[in-house]
C-alpha cells in the first residue's frame, strides 16, 4: 500500500472513531448520570410517588412488559415504599387508553382506587417526567418501567426537576425483545439529550396544574 494511500485510510479510521465516540456521548451521560439513583424493590429510598410509565396495550389490556411494570409498582406500594401511583400513558385517541388499563389492572392486584392518579398525556418518557413535575407537582418519585430503559426514564425525570430514583421490572425471559430493548436505548439516549440538555422541550400538552396526586397524598 502506498504512502498516500495509507494517510487516507488513517483519516477515514480516525473519521469514523470520531463519529463512533461523539455517537456513544448520549448512551454516556444516560448511564453515569442515573447510575447513582437506579435501585431495586428492597434499597429504593422512600419516595411519595411512583411514576409508571405506559409500555402498550393488546386487546386494549397492558402488554407483558407494562404488566411486569404494575406488578413492580404495586410491589412498591405494599412495601410502603411509596403511597400514591401516578399512572402516566397514551390517550391520545379515544380507542386507546393506556391509563385507564393501568389502574384498572393495579386494582385488580389490590391496589386502591384512590391511591391510583392517572396522567392521559404522556405520549413519550421525556414528556410523562415533565408533565409529572410541571403539572402534576411532584418534587421527589421514583420512576417504575423495564431496567434496560431505566437509565434515561430516571436520566430525563432527573432533568426535568425531579427528585427521581427508578426501580426497574427484569424482562430477559424475553431474551429477544429484551436485547432489541438494550440496543434501541443506545439511540433513543441521542433524542433524550436533545430533548432535556439541548432544547429543553414542552411537553406535547401543556395544561392547567393538576391536584389529583395532591388529594391522594391527603388520604
Amino acid at each position: 500500500m502506498g504512502f498516500a494511500k495509507k494517510i487516507r485510510w488513517r483519516r477515514v479510521l480516525l473519521v469514523a472513531a470520531l463519529l463512533a465516540a461523539v455517537g456513544s456521548t448520549p448512551w454516556v451521560w444516560v448511564l453515569t448520570s442515573s447510575a447513582p439513583y437506579r435501585h431495586t424493590a428492597h434499597d429504593v429510598p422512600d419516595a411519595p410517588v411512583a411514576l409508571v410509565l405506559g409500555a402498550g396495550l393488546t386487546d386494549g389490556r397492558p402488554t407483558p412488559f407494562l404488566a411486569g411494570r404494575l406488578d413492580v409498582a404495586a410491589d412498591l406500594y405494599r412495601r410502603g415504599k411509596v403511597e400514591v401511583l401516578l399512572v402516566s400513558g397514551d390517550n391520545s385517541r379515544v380507542e386507546y387508553d393506556e391509563p385507564s388499563a393501568m389502574r384498572a389492572y393495579l386494582v385488580a392486584q389490590g391496589v386502591p382506587d384512590r391511591v391510583i392518579v392517572a396522567d392521559y398525556a404522556g405520549l413519550d418518557t421525556w414528556d410523562s417526567c415533565t408533565r409529572a413535575r410541571r403539572i402534576f407537582g411532584v418534587e421527589r418519585a421514583t420512576v417504575v418501567t423495564q431496567e434496560f430503559h431505566l437509565p434515561r426514564a430516571v436520566a430525563l425525570c432527573r432533568e426535568a426537576g425531579l427528585e427521581a430514583f427508578g426501580v426497574g421490572h427484569d424482562t430477559w425471559e424475553w431474551t429477544t425483545t429484551t436485547a432489541y430493548g438494550y440496543f434501541r436505548e443506545a439511540f433513543a439516549s441521542g433524542k433524550a439529550l436533545w430533548d432535556s440538555l439541548v432544547v429543553d422541550r414542552d411537553p406535547t400538552f401543556l395544561g392547567p396544574l393538576e391536584s389529583g396526586v395532591t388529594r391522594a397524598l391527603e388520604y
